[in-house]
């Protein structure tokens, strides 16, 4: 068998159902939700659309109350009722930053699709379908029989996975196609919380320099790309420094001066927040400059703490928390939210924990060392790492199956990330990124290699056919 030839033959099909798929801005909007789309409208339009071409193709579709649906594939020699599960995601992140096409236009550019969502996750989204679409197609024998499930909340909290381990059986083994070729089989745990700043509220100085409002981030998970700062009773030496800083380190900027009132922005780089060392955080790099520019007392405890615990650190160092294995790597932490004015002060962390992490142990160190600014750990949720033994047999399954249809070592990899493979005792995360690749999640200008999207669909449309005929 061909796989690959069989995935040329869909290739048109394949980019025009993934494009219509892209132009929908499926980004979680509680504002707009309503009966059937719990996390809002557009998420429950892309929602929809997957299973209306579901039924279309002769996969039978369920929607389970508009939080997460899936489409199942059960050959007549399917005679198990342990099926294989692939979990894919169809919520995105917002689209910030500056994007040469806007971001729910699909483009195509020196044969990579642009848009949000391309590889995280609509791109493999729609390839892992089309590599079920062939299986049915071909009529091929299936042991097992196969669900492709279409999460909706997978970017902020992964409630929809929830639902679905309430109403539904789990698979007997499965994967993800939200990360990174060859294999994932280990992910971190995360800690997510909020530090809040505890602290009366003190008198300024008339005519001090004063912060009315800093803010930065929208999602704890991305590294935040922008910052801003309004203040009173600035002086011109101040705008003339904030210039002179920026430019010495390398950072777009842009300041206005509307009456007493002083807007300060400053422009970094958005990454995942599981490598926040590939970013650029607008909001520790805004504070920095402010920390040595104030006096207020409250204001400065507030900046100070960023400095002190955050400024190039994204491994816990400063704040007693570093750790690291040989399965899992190093502790991250991503400082994704910063809130300031005159009533609150708060920063909002995502932690990835190797999978050797005391967390009780680091909760305690973590809640310690904050307190010394004035701080309390608020809203606080832990996720236990996954890991899955190189020896079982899905893990050996999908090792050959890369390895037949790319030629190249199928390593076994760890991530920071946390992907819906968590959720099944026997689940992986398996591509859509090639070795060597860029990862642009969460980055403006995402994108696919098309090659890329065709290999991957060849790949999943094979390892589908193993698993589902792996014995239990």
């Amino acid at each position: 068998m061909n796989w690959y030839d069989e995935v040329l033959k869909r290739k048109d099909d394949l980019l025009e159902d993934l494009s219509s798929l892209l132009r929908i801005e499926s980004v979680k909007d509680l504002s707009t939700a309503e009966p059937g789309r719990p996390m809002g409208k557009n998420i429950g339009q892309a929602l929809e659309f997957m299973l209306e071409k579901s039924d279309s193709d002769g996969l039978s579709p369920t929607n389970i109350e508009g939080m997460i649906g899936y489409a199942e594939y059960r050959h007549q020699d399917s005679v198990s009722d342990d099926y294989i599960g692939i979990l894919c995601h169809l919520d995105v992140v917002p689209a910030t930053g500056e994007w040469v096409s806007p971001p729910f236009e699909p483009t195509i550019r020196h044969d990579k699709l642009f848009a949000r969502g391309a590889i995280d996750d609509k791109g493999p989204t729609m390839a892992a379908y089309y590599g079920l679409k062939i299986v049915k197609e071909l009529g091929l024998p299936l042991k097992h029989p196969v669900r492709i499930i279409f999460g909706t909340d997978e970017e902020s909290g992964m409630t929809c996975m929830k639902k679905y381990v309430e109403v539904e059986k789990m698979p007997l083994a499965g994967f993800a196609p939200d990360a990174d070729f060859p294999i994932i089989h280990a992910e971190k745990g995360q800690i997510n919380t909020q530090l809040v700043l505890h602290a009366d509220n003190t008198t300024t100085v008339p005519h001090e320099l004063e912060v009315l409002s800093f803010k930065s981030g929208e999602k704890g998970n991305m590294v935040p790309d922008k910052a801003t700062a309004i203040l009173v009773n600035g002086t011109d030496d101040l705008l003339k420094t904030f210039s002179e800083y920026c430019v010495q380190n390398n950072l777009e900027y842009s300041l206005s001066n509307e009456g007493e009132q002083i807007t300060l922005t400053l422009f970094g780089k958005s990454a995942h927040g599981m490598e926040p060392d590939k970013g650029v955080n607008a909001g520790i790099e805004l504070a920095h400059f402010l920390a040595g520019q104030l006096n207020d007392a409250r204001a400065k405890m507030y900046f100070d703490f960023i400095v002190s615990c955050f400024y190039q650190d994204f491994q816990g160092v400063n704040l007693g928390i570093a750790h690291s294995d040989d399965v899992t790597g190093p502790l991250t932490v991503n400082a994704g939210i910063f809130n300031y004015n005159q009533e609150l002060g708060e920063v909002n962390l995502n932690i990835r924990c190797p999978v050797t992490t005391d967390y009780e142990k680091t909760i305690e160190t973590l809640e310690s060392r904050v307190k010394q600014f004035n701080f309390i750990v608020e809203n606080l949720r832990r996720t236990s790492p996954h890991h899955v033994d190189k020896n079982h047999p899905m893990i050996k399954t999908l090792q050959e199956v890369y390895q037949a249809e790319t030629g190249n070592e199928p390593t076994l990899l760890s991530t920071g990330g946390a992907t819906y493979a968590r959720f099944m005792e026997y689940g992986v995360a398996f591509g859509a990124v090639f070795p060597g690749k860029p990862m642009t999640a969460h980055q403006p200008n995402e994108y696919i290699e098309i090659d890329d999207l065709l290999k991957a669909t060849a790949i999943y449309a094979r390892a589908i056919y193993e698993l589902a005929n792996l014995q239990k």
